[in-house]
């Protein structure tokens, strides 16, 4: 159901005797049980919101001025209205939905903000509803429903391997598929796997915390336990794989830069019946010694006409972590481009 916005406009226009290019709105809020919400804990959001578009906002009670350059306030004035959309949906936001807004409205995609929170995908162990942060993981999740293996490339922190793990557990409680596999290749910089302590699944187990993270949010650790006991779930090192043809499983490869060709081409045709593949990794972070070509990148030239397989691509606009996070990860790409 559609709510109609409930923020009204009291004032906008040019403030000439100041300055020719100041432009001011000021908006009430009707529901002012949602301001702390909307403004965030000590106005954190609206600081967010200031910094970045460069204006200032000031608050009284259910009144809300926006001063600053033309363009940056009618913008502010959009987004302020999408993210109360979203709370009168009794849909909680916090810093990262902020950030999505931001982001969108620079883009000029804010029209499809709502869209972003229009399915559920599941709830983790406290009954917290989880859904895509931003457009590029929207089409992350669409490629995996269609498509039997997906590969999904980009930086860290735009969400893949927790989506892959989400959508994995949602197809497991569907009864679509008998048991989840995650795996990764046992390669990491300036480490040499030999010297570390323990058997292979040992030493690669650390590198797995962020899966292990994934899992532990929605079934919680010893739900996660039981079913790794049961082979439910089973967690291992990419040499694991060989031989074996995965029937009815969701099978997840992360870190999948760091493969060889070979080993690329071994995991993906252990892919069974009834069963989905998600290959995620980060072309900028491969480890791999010098001359050897990456399976992913390898992947990317020879797969990419399949019908069945479907490539997403994450852009650093995709970053689900604190906003200076994505200028750092593009200031990189744009030295490592020179």
């Amino acid at each position: 159901m559609w709510y109609y916005l409930t923020i009204d406009i009291l004032y906008k226009g040019a403030n000439a005797l100041i300055n020719i290019e100041e432009f001011s709105t000021e908006l009430v809020i009707h529901h002012p049980e949602k301001a702390v919400q909307l403004f965030g804990a000590h106005d954190a959001h609206l600081k967010l919101i200031e910094e970045n578009r460069h204006v200032e906002i000031h608050t009284r009670g259910e009144m809300i001025q926006i001063n600053g350059q033309e363009e940056d306030v009618l913008a502010v004035e959009q987004i302020i209205k999408k993210l109360e959309i979203l709370l009168l949906k009794e849909i909680p936001i916090s810093t990262p939905d902020v950030v999505t807004a931001l982001k969108m409205s620079k883009k000029g995609t804010l029209d499809y903000f709502i869209d972003l929170y229009e399915e559920e995908i599941i709830k983790d162990k406290n009954g917290k509803a989880i859904r895509v942060k931003t457009y590029g993981q929207k089409k992350y999740i669409e490629t995996i429903k269609k498509k039997d293996i997906t590969f999904g490339i980009g930086p860290a922190g735009t969400g893949k391997t927790f989506l892959a793990v989400v959508m994995a557990i949602a197809a497991l409680k569907r009864g679509e598929v008998k048991k989840i596999v995650l795996t990764r290749p046992a390669v990491e910089a300036g480490e040499n796997l030999g010297f570390l302590p323990g058997d292979l699944k040992e030493k690669v187990d650390p590198y797995l915390r962020p899966v292990y993270d994934a899992l532990y949010a929605i079934f919680g650790m010893e739900h996660t336990n039981r079913l790794m006991e049961r082979g439910v779930i089973e967690i291992a090192p990419l040499a694991y794989m060989r031989g074996r043809t995965l029937d009815e499983a969701f099978v997840i490869l992360d870190e999948a830069q760091n493969t060889t060709v070979a080993q690329m081409k071994m995991f993906l045709t252990r892919l069974g019946f009834n069963s989905k593949m998600i290959v995620n990794g980060d072309v900028s972070q491969i480890d791999l010694p010098r001359g050897v070509k990456s399976g992913l990148v390898d992947a990317q030239q020879k797969l990419h006409q399949i019908k069945k397989i479907g490539f997403v691509t994450f852009e650093s606009n995709d970053v689900v972590r604190h906003p200076v996070v994505a200028e750092i990860i593009e200031a990189y790409k744009q030295e490592e481009s020179h």
